[in-house]
């Protein structure tokens, strides 16, 4: 399916499904006073949301790549799509701490497997795929930034969470309803393969480099997603409206830089792209977090768009160290693997503010994200591509 009108329609459908999914991974930092309120929780007991909703990162993109190697991916996609939309339906009609809980392992772990098999799909359905993926990254920035902006100033209780909710669930069912229409091709030689073993995944040489490059990138964009209007409120005396907007600054600069960069990424390739584009989103993002003052926050917007290709252009960097024939196991394995970074930060970052404060635990931010760039110099000095994306 190759830049058919199938292919547009297909386009569209994963845009909608993009647009859904980035605003309901954003709810969690956005909600967190809502949260904190409502339900009476310390700060260890709103980290375990974000805890937990990693734990659903590990679980499913574990199982779920592995299934998709070995099973139709259109099917394995409805299904983990349903999941998605049952897990956020759970949140209308309930009112409790621990279905929180629930809810959150299911649509985090639904949501980022989603996110993993839109970037393994794309090289199969469209001519430009870096460019594609880019752009599909652009609409999830579209949902995160709109609700962190938006949310961010409006939704002062727990209403706001289920009337949200309630949005992002008609447009679950209507991705799903599209997507079931349109057909997927299949390599049919490896539908019945079981797939790649852990054991071969880890044994590539690439896979420690790559196992670290996306546990400390994760910690510092989640870490912002999740903790950074909390930690405003709090350390820096901002307003929830205020902080909204510097954390709608960082998305929306991720938002701009996927669509705008993406063509620039085609032509650069994967490697040059994330060289080039990470060394100036470190020095942005370091000035905008590390001195922990009012006055550097609008660099936000500015690492955010250097950063913003990062990701997507990791995930479909992995493709190009690993046989074509375990690209699903080797991307889910070291992407949920690496989700153990998120959790363990998580755990830390709670204990660390209850102990030390805010200002101690955020420099745990940036430090990950020079750890990112450094680990990221030495693989690509010390690991060459099999083939070149």
């Amino acid at each position: 399916m190759k830049e058919t009108h199938k292919s547009r329609i297909l386009y569209v459908t994963l845009a909608i499904l993009m647009v859904a999914l980035g605003a309901s991974d954003a709810l969690r930092g956005i909600f967190a006073p809502v949260f904190q309120s409502h339900f009476g929780l310390n700060a260890f007991q709103i980290s375990m949301i974000m805890t937990v909703s990693y734990a659903g990162n590990l679980l499913f993109l574990l199982i779920g790549t592995k299934l998709a190697d070995r099973y139709q991916k259109k099917k394995v996609f409805l299904g983990v799509l349903l999941l998605w939309i049952l897990a956020v339906g759970l949140y209308l009609v309930t009112d409790s701490y621990w279905m929180l809980l629930i809810g959150v392992f299911i649509t985090m772990g639904a949501s980022t497997l989603l996110n993993t098999m839109i970037n393994l799909l794309t090289p199969l359905l469209f001519l430009s795929p870096v460019m594609i993926v880019n752009t599909l990254f652009f609409a999830q920035g579209m949902g995160t930034s709109a609700s962190q902006g938006i949310l961010g100033r409006f939704a002062s209780d727990f209403n706001w969470w289920k009337l949200t909710n309630g949005v992002l669930l008609i447009l679950g069912i209507i991705a799903f309803l599209l997507f079931y229409k349109v057909e997927i091709p299949e390599k049919t030689e490896r539908v019945d393969k079981k797939g790649s073993s852990i054991r071969e995944v880890v044994s590539n040489p690439a896979f420690i480099y790559l196992f670290l490059i996306f546990g400390c990138y994760f910690v510092a964009e989640h870490g912002i997603m999740n903790w950074f209007v909390i930690y405003s409120k709090e350390q820096l005396g901002l307003v929830e409206g205020q902080a909204s907007l510097y954390l709608s600054l960082f998305f929306g600069g991720i938002t701009i830089g996927r669509f705008i960069f993406a063509p620039v990424v085609q032509k650069l390739g994967t490697i040059k792209s994330i060289k080039y584009f990470g060394v100036v989103g470190v020095i942005f993002y370091i000035g905008a977090v590390a001195f922990g003052i009012k006055g550097t926050l609008f660099l936000l917007g500015l690492s955010g768009l250097f950063l913003s290709v990062i990701y997507p252009t990791l995930v479909l960097s992995v493709q190009g160290f690993y046989p074509e024939d375990c690209v699903a196991s080797a991307t889910g394995t070291i992407i949920s693997l690496a989700t153990l970074f998120d959790i363990v930060f998580n755990v830390v970052f709670g204990k660390t503010i209850d102990l030390f404060g805010y200002r101690i635990g955020f420099m745990i931010l940036p430090i990950s994200l020079l750890c990112f760039f450094g680990i990221f110099l030495i693989f690509i000095n010390k690991v060459k591509m099999k083939r070149y994306i």
